[in-house]
């Protein structure tokens, strides 16, 4: 019997070390607002046809998980200013939610991380997301360990979001590229 309440006192620690590991920040629209103030948003869904699948998985190298994408488009004036997609993949054993915006012209604006649920030293700084601003698929390689450096310590983490990134920058260039 203390055996059995040994093992669940630890199975509770271990639930709640998890908890206070697990970091959420804003939702989407809160984020999108903030990063573009005075703009409207509006959430597109779209449902990929497996071409489009097939084309954004051979431009980024990436494998796309669902056919139905969810865009944020963000218009001030009446005009677009951005694109906003939200990212969720599993970074090692636990998700991570990441926001990436794309200017009209496709090249990444903002990448955000708005929740993240491995341990909080993996969690990449601000200053490395600012790395990605101004890449775009047509002039960078948006590759980890060329033009994107790695975090010592966090590479799962870098991976993960320089390999979305390409894949965001791909799908953003099926649906809305200039030749659409």
């Amino acid at each position: 019997m203390a055996l059995v309440s040994s093992v669940l006192f630890f199975i509770h620690v271990l639930l709640f070390l998890n908890l206070l590991w697990a970091k959420e920040f804003r939702r989407p629209e809160q984020a999108l607002s903030q990063i573009y103030p005075g703009s409207q948003i509006e959430v597109r869904n779209i449902t990929l046809t497996r071409e489009q699948v097939e084309e954004v998985q051979k431009i980024s190298g990436a494998k796309m998980e669902s056919r139905l994408a969810s865009w944020y488009i963000v218009r001030k004036g009446g005009q677009i200013i951005a694109y906003g997609y939200v990212d969720m993949h599993r970074v090692r054993t636990h998700p991570e939610v990441v926001l990436y915006t794309i200017t009209p012209d496709g090249k990444l604006d903002v990448v955000e991380v708005l929740a993240f649920y491995e341990p909080l030293e993996y969690m990449p700084e601000d200053n490395w997301l600012r790395l990605f601003a101004g890449k775009q698929l047509s002039k960078d390689p948006v590759r980890l360990r060329r033009d994107i450096p790695n975090i010592t310590g966090a590479t799962l983490t870098a991976r993960a979001i320089t390999d979305n990134a390409r894949k965001v920058l791909a799908l953003w260039q099926v649906l809305f590229g200039v030749q659409r």
